[in-house]
């Protein structure tokens, strides 16, 4: 991992985890070429789900933040499992998709996905810069209320 990367994760008080098995029948990254696709992130904390719910029932805005930055931590953990420890090769983040557990009338999702945009941006500087999607869901895996997943340009 870059130095600079270490020491803005230990800045920002962020201890990667160790990186999560699949749930089912899935890897947890693929690279082809000098793309990294990571597969989608729950809110998982010590091995948990930390923030479940539907957001605009039972989970607010600031909550449903904290989720997708933990699902921004995960991917980060997936990435340097991917990389060999080397979050430095990390080029680009090309997309985040975000997927939010809403309520029929919740459309704050946008906000939700910031707290990952946020973290991945203030971990990565430039090439933490990316496109996204966020987008509301009835349910997700193991009532979480956000997944994110990425696409990230490595160097080789």
């Amino acid at each position: 991992m870059s130095n600079e990367i270490a020491a803005r994760l230990t800045e920002m008080g962020i201890t990667l985890p160790e990186a999560a098995a699949p749930a089912a029948n899935y890897v947890p990254y693929v690279i082809s070429g000098n793309l990294l696709y990571i597969s989608g992130q729950l809110p998982l904390e010590g091995g948990k789900v930390a923030v479940s719910g539907h957001l605009g029932k039972t989970v607010d805005v600031a909550t449903g933040q904290r989720g997708a930055e933990l699902c921004a931590i995960n991917i980060l953990a997936q990435a340097k499992a991917a990389l060999g420890g080397d979050l430095g090769r990390i080029r680009r983040i090309i997309k985040l998709n975000g997927f939010v557990a809403s309520a029929p009338d919740f459309v704050e999702q946008h906000l939700v996905i910031n707290g990952a945009s946020n973290l991945i941006a203030g971990v990565l500087g430039e090439a933490g810069k990316h496109a996204r999607a966020a987008v509301g869901m009835a349910a997700l895996p193991l009532n979480a209320a956000v997944e994110i997943d990425a696409i990230m340009e490595i160097a080789e």
